[in-house]
């Protein structure tokens, strides 16, 4: 398992950055070789399933997670979204926090913990720095994409 954080501020209202960052499907538009099905029917909250999937042909996989706490910002009170994963292949959890940051911009706080079943330990730096590159890759893209 590997635990990683990201930071990032945007020049949105909380709210705003919540929605781009919590809409799931679009987290497919920005991870290459990933479409986002959301299973369960609108809107989202605690129970809403989704999967991400991930890969090419036979060498793609599922990366299954629900939400277990969701706590949407108001224009100055902070949000929270955590997310376990339920998969086969990835296990772990994500929390995402959206709060006022400088200047009254978004800040944004991504928390997870992350696991590769297959994966030995040994591979866990391999799999943080993939996994830095690709989460903050993505984070950095919703925020800035209406």
């Amino acid at each position: 398992m590997v635990d990683f954080l990201l930071e990032r501020t945007a020049p949105l209202p909380l709210p705003e950055a919540w929605r781009r960052l919590t809409e799931w499907p679009r987290h497919g538009e920005v991870v290459p070789l990933t479409r986002v099905t959301v299973v369960t029917p609108p809107p989202t909250g605690e129970g809403t399933v989704f999967v991400a999937r991930s890969g090419l042909g036979p060498l793609a996989f599922d990366d299954r997670m629900e939400v277990t706490v969701w706590h949407p910002p108001g224009d100055e009170t902070p949000g929270l979204c955590r997310l376990e994963k339920r998969g086969r292949v990835i296990t772990g959890w994500a929390e995402l926090e959206v709060r006022l940051g400088p200047g009254g911009r978004a800040r944004v706080v991504w928390r997870e913990e992350l696991g590769v079943r297959p994966l030995p330990g040994v591979f866990d730096p391999v799999v943080e720095r993939a996994a830095r590159y690709v989460f903050g890759r993505a984070v950095n893209r919703l925020l800035r994409r209406p």
